[in-house]
């Protein structure tokens, strides 16, 4: 099968490209053990289901948890439930609670590590909303992600964000829904560029001032905070706040544009992982951290180098479509038979963006298949009138 073909560049015109072979990324062969590593994981629509994407999307159960199980024998954890898998953007609280049921049950099946996102997503903001509805809302999503037995990713709130008055506001709701949970839970600080709902978070717009009021929730319930995830794409954030964490609260990146040096670490310490980019990558993402574990630094740094450009190129602006590139690289890859998205988010990037999208995954070695992505890729082109 051919490994050429014509990609376009923006404006039409068109290039000859020659598809490389896949780097052979191997899966570990005991648990990773230098750091933790969550994938968030997407989820796959139902190409066949005669319902409206938008309105009632439907999910394919099976590729949908073939793709977790594909995470967890790399090593990896899974996210479940997260922005990746269109939380809040086409998936629906009763989707994710099916999802959760489904993923935690299929962890346990095979000693899969995961976590779940439990928020206020079924309390739409308006005018009315209080507090106490806040509080209620993520008391019931904790309880029905704890009554399944996984442990809670708490997602920050688009209703809290839009009634609290300040950082006091914050502290009271989570300090309620922290008494009431089981287990130690991740916080979760999406920034603005993610979800431009959340602009504000923890009462300011001002980011030392935003991270002064996280810290001091932490401070205030340390024994029930496993850590804290931040998605601001600056590591100049992540490293501050990593290092005013009380001990035995970890940090993990959710910084798709500085991950290989988070996770590396300095003299001072190093981050955790929880990432979107890390669906995309898996392969490489697992073979970085047992290079990690074996000591092998130049090693982590040579696979991950190539992996940032694509990983930039998935989240640009506007960062939150980013999940239209996730889906289409596990298409490539032959984890899903269709490019299709639940709400229709396959439209959200440009061919022009794919093609691009195509070359760099080529040159971090993560297709796979080269032949079938070749395959793939020129039939989206011929979607899309090449």
């Amino acid at each position: 099968m051919a490994r050429e073909l014509l990609l376009p560049r923006a404006g039409g015109k068109l290039y000859g490209y020659t598809v490389g072979a896949a780097a052979p990324f191997a899966a570990p062969s005991a648990p990773l053990q230098s750091r933790i590593a969550y994938s968030a994981a997407h989820v796959v629509a139902d190409p066949f289901a005669d319902t409206d994407p938008v309105v009632d999307p439907q999910i394919d159960w099976d590729a949908t948890l073939a793709y977790r199980h594909h995470l967890w024998s790399l090593g990896l954890g899974v996210a479940e439930a997260m922005d990746t898998a269109q939380r809040g953007m086409g998936l629906t609280w009763p989707h994710a609670q099916e999802l959760i049921r489904r993923s935690v049950a299929e962890a346990r099946s095979v000693g899969g590590l995961i976590a779940c996102g439990a928020g206020t997503d079924h309390l739409a903001p308006h005018p009315g909303v209080t507090l106490a509805d806040v509080e209620a809302a993520y008391a019931e999503q904790c309880g029905f992600v704890e009554a399944q037995g996984g442990r809670v990713i708490l997602m920050a709130s688009r209703a809290l964000a839009a009634c609290a008055k300040g950082p006091e506001d914050y502290a009271r709701v989570y300090g309620k829904i922290l008494s009431q949970v089981r287990q130690p839970v991740v916080l979760h600080w999406l920034g603005d560029m993610f979800d431009p709902a959340l602009a504000g978070y923890w009462g300011s717009r001002d980011v030392e001032a935003a991270m002064q009021a996280c810290l001091a929730v932490i401070r205030a319930n340390a024994a029930k905070v496993d850590g804290i995830k931040i998605s601001l794409l600056n590591a100049d954030h992540e490293v501050t706040m990593r290092r005013q964490l009380p001990e035995g609260v970890r940090m993990y990146t959710g910084d798709d544009f500085n991950y290989p040096a988070l996770i590396r670490g300095d003299q001072q310490g190093y981050s955790h992982a929880l990432l979107g980019i890390f669906d995309a990558i898996a392969p490489a993402a697992s073979a970085a951290l047992q290079a990690l574990d074996a000591g092998d630094l130049a090693r982590y740094d040579a696979i991950l180098a190539p992996t940032v450009a694509l990983s930039r190129h998935i989240f640009q602006k506007p960062t939150y479509h980013y999940k239209t590139g996730v889906v289409f690289m596990a298409y490539l890859n032959g984890h899903q038979s269709h490019f299709r998205m639940i709400g229709g988010a396959e439209a959200h990037r440009s061919a022009v963006h794919l093609a691009e999208l195509f070359v760099l995954a080529d040159k971090a070695g993560l297709l796979r298949d080269p032949e079938l992505a070749t395959e793939r890729m020129q039939r989206l082109l011929h979607l899309a009138g090449l």
